[in-house]
């Protein structure tokens, strides 16, 4: 394998123009560039990534910071995540913080101190304003998902009231009167109140159903399972249940099937996040779909504007989402009386 002094032998040039052309930082004459090329491959020559980072001041690197991976929405979208970040020359390191703010805390200290990252995708559930402030006196960029916006800060997230409202109205629209949500958390979180509101928004310009609300400690099969126990065993059996998260709605799915509730026959479903689980359960998962390779897209190239150095005052993007009919609430399914 060649060394950068022999392919400028072989060129004709300096190594300086050897390390100009490697770097695509300077303008370098187009035969000359050719000629560098072409020694390049006939010596095999492969520059230092150490060098070429110290020079450039860049690692070539982003983090993706999330709470947890073992749910499959964040594991979904890191992997569109990391084929957008590959599409712009990025290799993409992705961290769990369980969502636990001195985690969180720390990896933002951790990638301005040692300089890991260029910077950074974060979906945080715990970071106050003022952790953020710290972050944004840094050279890291720092891009935000999720419900909980923080000013100064680039922002990518789906309209989860529009969609909790649209995922209501598609039960009150098959007939279904007698609904609840489950999901709701005592200690409130951005996503949890925002989906409450929307589910209250859409049951409250419908004068003739009836709202109710399960609480959750987590957005998990269990969590699920656990809330629609609890509803069974109140005796009154709803039209639908409209979940907080496909999770939670698979959790539901079960705690329906032990207790001999046909749905969508007598109780329908909605989940929220479009995982791949709930397109193979039986029955099969209708649920809000947000556009994850949208937000996978609007993030990295915010991430990397900044990393360019754009200065420009911070942007909001809403991605798109749908609802996904499947069996879970198929139309006239509604339970008679």
């Amino acid at each position: 394998m060649g060394r950068r002094e022999d392919v400028a032998r072989l060129a004709g040039v300096s190594a300086r123009t050897v390390s100009n052309v490697v770097s695509g930082t300077v303008n370098v004459a187009a035969g000359t560039r050719a000629r560098v090329l072409a020694a390049i491959e006939e010596l095999d020559y492969r520059p230092s990534e150490i060098g070429r980072m110290l020079r450039s001041g860049r690692t070539g690197m982003a983090a993706l910071v999330v709470p947890d991976l073992d749910n499959p929405y964040f594991a979904e979208l890191a992997r569109t995540l990391s084929e957008a970040a590959r599409h712009q020359g990025y290799s993409l390191m992705i961290e769990q913080t369980d969502g636990v703010r001195e985690r969180e805390r720390e990896l933002l200290a951790r990638a301005d101190t040692k300089a890991i990252f260029d910077g950074l995708i974060v979906s945080a559930l715990s970071l106050t304003d003022d952790d953020l402030s710290r972050a944004s006196r840094t050279q890291r960029p720092v891009v935000l998902l999720g419900e909980e916006p923080h000013p100064g800060f680039d922002h990518v997230h789906i309209d989860n009231f529009a969609a909790a409202r649209e995922a209501v109205e598609h039960l009150l629209a098959a007939g279904h009167e007698r609904i609840v949500a489950v999901g709701a958390q005592r200690t409130p979180q951005s996503s949890s109140s925002l989906r409450l509101a929307g589910f209250e928004a859409a049951m409250g310009a419908a004068p003739h159903a009836s709202a109710d609300v399960a609480y959750v400690d987590t957005f998990t099969r269990r969590g699920g399972a656990d809330a629609t126990r609890a509803l069974l065993r109140g005796g009154t059996l709803p039209d639908a249940l409209f979940c907080f998260s496909d999770l939670i709605a698979l959790g539901a799915l079960r705690a329906l099937h032990d207790a001999g509730v046909s749905v969508p026959e007598q109780v329908a479903v909605v989940g929220f996040d479009d995982i791949e689980d709930g397109r193979y359960g039986n029955p099969s998962l209708t649920t809000i779909s947000p556009d994850k390779a949208a937000i996978s897209g609007a993030a990295v190239d915010a991430l990397v504007r900044r990393i360019d150095g754009d200065d420009r005052e911070a942007v909001r993007v809403i991605a798109p989402h749908r609802l996904v009919q499947r069996e879970s609430t198929a139309v006239g399914a509604a339970r008679p009386g």
